[in-house]
């Protein structure tokens, strides 16, 4: 059996016209001989009928204290929203289809409410339907507990489900379709010459991922890296086969050649606190009470670097003041620099090639632009810079590594 998952976002799913698009779609894998699970997400966003966020505004409207177990209750209505009425259209339209809660389709998770992880997954009653000769219509973003608990699995959601019921069901890809045509260099809405990557890594597409692009969720590229399942990120409005995701040596044999290509995007993330603790008494310690001051209050902190001297390390700007206050209460003098922006250069080839920092470096002097902080990986070297040259950076940076 021959399966294809294919995942549709609220904007591809949002009007009656774009709902046609998503059918063209589904009626093309059937005709080249897939069983078809289509996974889909929330219709539309913020300020449309059914999206996620505007059934929290509704809760906010309402005393905004809904217990996490009802939220999560209460969230999974706009997937299925979404899954019924694409069911109803492709029945009307002669394609046989039923609908199933990420629960039905045997999605088991944590009971972390609002961000749960996916455990396991049963797919048998997805079977069933594909040899009915029916498309699975699957709510993404959601399973359940144990104990039949609906959950939803946090921001991207829709797109883990996709890619973790293709790993289950053995798939032999996962499209996933949005409103770009795939993966592009850099931000288009500031790099207006960005590209179109035909091929991508798994390593490649998950560093672009965590650092701000947000075409794909991470964590739906993690699941397919540790199963080698292959994606492709598409235009739900175009017929182009977009960007495919993969593992390196496959792309080498896609592309029947070996190309050198250093530098794959540049990703960006705005509105960071860069935090500078100097260590008063050169204590041991003061690190290891530093961040976990940061972990006692759930604030997420990046870009860390650790000397005797002290720590600096990057929060979100608006965790910048309870940081800041924490910092206080144990004695020490924090600096604080809000709205930077962290700017990041990614490529699977940019390892041990001498000069990478330097370019970096030189595309961005030449732009006046001072590098508070930086960092780098073996796919990725991440500088920090004020907020007001976030876009001057990202162009500086594309137009260094990534003009043709």
């Amino acid at each position: 059996m021959r399966i294809l998952v294919q995942k549709f976002g609220g904007t591809s799913l949002s009007t009656p016209e774009a709902r046609q698009h998503v059918i063209r779609h589904i009626r093309k894998a059937l005709s080249l001989g897939y069983k078809l699970v289509v996974v889909v997400s929330a219709m539309g966003r913020k300020g449309d009928p059914y999206a996620t966020d505007t059934l929290l505004e509704l809760v906010r409207q309402n005393g905004d204290s809904l217990p996490a177990r009802e939220r999560d209750l209460l969230l999974c209505c706009g997937e299925t929203i979404s899954a019924a009425t694409l069911c109803s259209s492709l029945n009307a339209e002669g394609i046989p289809s039923t609908v199933l809660t990420g629960g039905q389709a045997g999605i088991l998770t944590s009971d972390n409410f609002g961000n749960a992880h996916i455990l396991t997954i049963h797919p048998a009653r997805i079977h069933d339907i594909l040899e009915q000769g029916k498309v699975a219509i699957v709510t993404g973003f959601q399973g359940k507990t144990a104990n039949d608990d609906a959950t939803t699995l946090g921001r991207g959601g829709s797109d883990t489900s996709a890619t973790a019921l293709g790993v289950a069901l053995k798939a032999e890809i996962v499209d996933i379709f949005t409103d770009v045509g795939g993966i592009l260099t850099a931000d288009p809405r500031l790099v207006e010459n960005a590209r179109l990557l035909p091929q991508v890594s798994f390593s490649e597409i998950v560093n672009m991922a965590h650092n701000g692009a947000k075409v794909i969720h991470p964590r739906a590229v993690e699941v397919a890296m540790q199963a080698n399942l292959p994606i492709r990120v598409r235009s739900t409005f175009a017929e182009d086969e977009g960007t495919l995701v993969a593992n390196f040596d496959a792309l080498k044999q896609e592309r029947n050649e070996v190309r050198d290509r250093f530098v794959t995007g540049i990703a960006h993330v705005p509105n960071v606190t860069q935090i500078a603790v100097p260590n008063p008494n050169a204590g041991f310690d003061m690190q290891v009470r530093v961040f976990k001051a940061m972990a006692e209050r759930q604030i997420s902190v990046d870009f860390i670097n650790v000397n005797p001297s002290g720590v600096m390390y990057t929060v979100f700007d608006h965790e910048g003041e309870r940081a800041e206050a924490a910092l206080q209460e144990m004695g020490f003098e924090p600096r604080l620099t809000p709205g930077c922006a962290k700017v990041s250069v990614i490529g699977g080839g940019i390892h041990g090639v001498p000069g990478i920092m330097a370019h970096i470096v030189e595309a961005l002097t030449d732009e006046d632009i001072s590098i508070l902080q930086s960092a780098d990986s073996n796919a990725t070297i991440w500088v920090l810079v004020q907020g007001t040259d976030l876009v001057k950076s990202v162009k500086a940076l594309h137009r260094a590594f990534l003009s043709e």
